[in-house]
């Protein structure tokens, strides 16, 4: 039964040694391992706490619902 801890007490031995004596490295490939467990778990959180998305940004330009005026003046005619 103890040689099914033991890939995992070296595992935890060389990350504990590579946190040590190259902290950067380690500590980036922990936050971008965290990257797509924070994907799937942030939208139900957010979901739970009341978060509504706000209203779409409107892509165009209302058109008024009236016959449009011609325009007159500064050298259109």
């Amino acid at each position: 039964m103890a040689s099914l801890g033991t890939p995992f007490r070296s595992t935890y031995r060389y990350l504990q040694r590579q946190a040590h004596e190259s902290p950067v490295i380690f500590y980036s490939c922990v936050l971008g391992a965290i990257g797509p467990v924070l994907v799937a778990a942030v939208p139900p959180i957010r979901e739970k706490f009341g978060y509504q998305p706000g209203e779409m940004v409107p892509t165009s330009y209302p058109l008024p619902k009236r016959p449009r005026k011609p325009v007159q003046g500064y050298d259109d005619e």
